[in-house]
């Protein structure tokens, strides 16, 4: 299946919310329709979030037209700064995968009454101001520094800036977030973040960050910091009672695998991602809210190792994974990298969603290499009790 392209039924029909109240009445009306339990720290964040979508209704800052001429854009440097000074702190959302971030998010992006508003996953943000500092160093290579530039053209299109996701793994991120986001506050950009990592936690035990730290202040300034205490996790409720190895890989396997991406993404718009592993490029075909799905020929079929397998392990909580084949001595590669995928998952509690030409026990029977598949088609049945599907993710 080409799952690049697959079409996903809808979710379930789900009650008809008015937005135009704000977050926090939206997220009563789904208490009051059942869709939700109660959740103290979830109440606490609509009330945040609600009470800064008040403070943000019609919130319209100066723009700085991004296309002006560099010295006219030096030239007001100062009054752009100016327009940060009346901003609002933004909100920090950070919890355990599960908890309801983006839900939250959802409900207060919808509603927001601002004219100039964006949201999209962290990673694909700092993929694209990368993309906008390279292009703009090869065509103006003597103008000096690129953030400003950047900043206008950000600030222009969005005063509300929201992001899925906040996590910075990258060395190359970390030294441009810091003067990026400053340039986005002086504009007056207000933003909202979900996150698994506290702020202070950000970028933690990886080299330089000390002088990241200035980062880490200045999100601690200019967005109020708000933890999602444990409670229930509700992805991971979605996986409880739900088929998790389908046999045989076939058309109801994929519709089921289908629906099943549905129910976990809670009917987020699927989209291709890419995670940058040792400088090397890994595509993920289609993802959403923490989930990723493949086919076993594009994750085991190609030249992929232990580093991207950890990746994928940390990065995404759920794996949704097409057509696993009968693997014996004449796949042997294939067979090989899939026992090296799986003792990835299985070390950071990564949920398998799987279509199969067998059950797990009968994937490698006889030949070599099927003894120490044992091993690993003993984890797989462990993956699909309800114990592991409750345990959270180690990212």
């Amino acid at each position: 299946m080409d799952i690049s392209t697959a079409n996903f039924p809808p979710a379930a029909p789900a009650i008809t919310l008015d937005l135009s109240r704000g977050p926090l009445p939206a997220y009563r009306a789904k208490l009051a329709a059942q869709e939700l339990v109660h959740d103290p720290s979830q109440l606490m964040a609509a009330e945040r979030l609600q009470d800064l979508w008040v403070k943000l209704r019609g919130y319209d800052p100066p723009v700085q037209q991004p296309n002006v001429k560099l010295l006219s854009r030096l030239l007001r440097r100062k009054k752009v700064d100016e327009a940060g000074e009346d901003r609002p702190n933004g909100l920090y959302l950070v919890g355990e995968v599960g908890r309801g971030k983006s839900m939250l998010m959802d409900l207060f992006f919808a509603s927001a009454v601002v004219a100039r508003k964006r949201r999209i996953h962290f990673h694909r943000f700092m993929q694209y101001a990368h993309t906008r500092v390279h292009a703009w160093k090869l065509e103006y290579p003597n103008s000096g520094d690129p953030i400003p530039p950047l900043a206008d053209t950000i600030a222009s299109e969005a005063a509300l800036l929201c992001f899925d996701e906040f996590q910075v793994n990258d060395i190359a991120d970390a030294m441009i977030l810091g003067r990026l986001f400053q340039a986005l506050f002086d504009r007056g950009v207000v933003v909202v973040a979900t996150s698994n990592t506290r702020p202070g936690d950000l970028f933690k035990g990886q080299p330089g960050r000390d002088a990241f730290l200035p980062f880490i202040a200045m999100i601690q300034k200019h967005l109020d910091v708000l933890l999602l205490e444990d409670g229930r996790d509700f992805r991971r409720m979605r996986l409880r009672g739900m088929s998790t190895w389908h046999v045989p890989s076939d058309r109801r396997a994929d519709e089921a695998l289908d629906r099943a991406f549905v129910e976990l993404t809670g009917n987020a718009t699927p989209r291709k991602e890419n995670l940058t592993v040792m400088g090397r490029r890994l595509d993920v075909p289609l993802a959403a809210e923490g989930v990723a799905r493949f086919d076993f020929s594009a994750l085991c079929g190609t030249a992929l190792g232990a580093g991207d397998y950890l990746a994928l392990a940390t990065h995404y909580h759920t794996l949704l994974l097409d057509g696993i084949p009968k693997l014996s001595p004449n796949n042997y590669d294939e067979a090989r990298r899939f026992i090296t995928l799986i003792d990835a998952l299985y070390d950071h509690r990564v949920k398998l969603v799987a279509s199969a030409a067998a059950q797990p026990d009968q994937l490698y029977e006889r030949g070599e290499g099927a003894k120490a598949f044992e091993r690993t088609a003993s984890r797989l049945e462990e993956m699909q009790s309800q114990d592991w599907i409750m345990l959270p993710h180690l990212p």
